[in-house]
């Protein structure tokens, strides 16, 4: 498969706006595989604690990291997209979706991700790009070393992707459509609802576990 565009999903962006290793070998294989192809880049950050500023003091998103990690490679800025709405792997599918792929007709995506996150990111991707209304799209995924992390971390990482993975299952089988979905994101996510905005972080952070 020829991709029309190649995705890679957020994984963490740290103080100044700098990629941890595992995100620069994602964008650093998604730069091998491009052949002209735009290059999405996902996620906000997340919703249990609050992310880098620049040096004057704004946000940095995981997407704006990101771009500009490619930018500073030779990649033209008009090659570059951002997605700064998500903050899990599930709002960086249907953002993806609604947001990038949906207006411009692109239906043969290549996801690139790192290995710990390769399962949870297949199974949600697939599902999202796949529900209804169905629209005829065409997935690959990529896996890159889970490089930079010491092993007691990477292993911590492993265990929470089988747990979120088996509650990401849980919603596979019960929300057949975007319609659905989107109620779901909007009234009973912690991440995107009015509710969860109310909540204290603190308190919230198990949602990082579980989706």
């Amino acid at each position: 498969m020829i991709p029309d565009l190649i995705v890679v999903p957020g994984g963490g962006v740290r103080a100044g706006g700098l990629l941890p290793p595992w995100m620069t070998a994602r964008f650093d294989r998604a730069l091998e595989l491009r052949a002209g192809q735009p290059l999405l880049c996902l996620s906000a950050g997340t919703p249990h604690k609050p992310g880098p500023v620049d040096r004057a003091g704004y946000p940095v998103s995981e997407a704006g990291a990101g771009a500009r990690y490619l930018m500073e490679r030779g990649v033209e800025p008009g090659d570059i997209l951002i997605e700064a709405a998500s903050f899990d792997t599930i709002g960086n599918a249907y953002f993806a979706r609604l947001i990038h792929t949906e207006p411009r007709g692109w239906r043969r995506l290549l996801i690139v991700t790192s290995q710990f996150h390769r399962e949870r990111t297949e199974a949600v991707f697939r599902w999202v790009f796949s529900i209804a209304p169905e629209a005829g799209y065409e997935l690959a995924f990529e896996s890159t070393p889970d490089v930079g992390m010491p092993a007691a971390d990477l292993e911590f990482r492993r265990a929470r992707e089988r747990e979120s993975l088996a509650a990401a299952r849980g919603l596979l089988a019960r929300i057949p459509s975007l319609a659905e979905l989107h109620r779901f994101l909007f009234t009973g996510h912690d991440a995107y609802s009015a509710a969860g905005l109310l909540k204290d972080r603190e308190r919230s952070a198990a949602l990082d576990r579980v989706y």
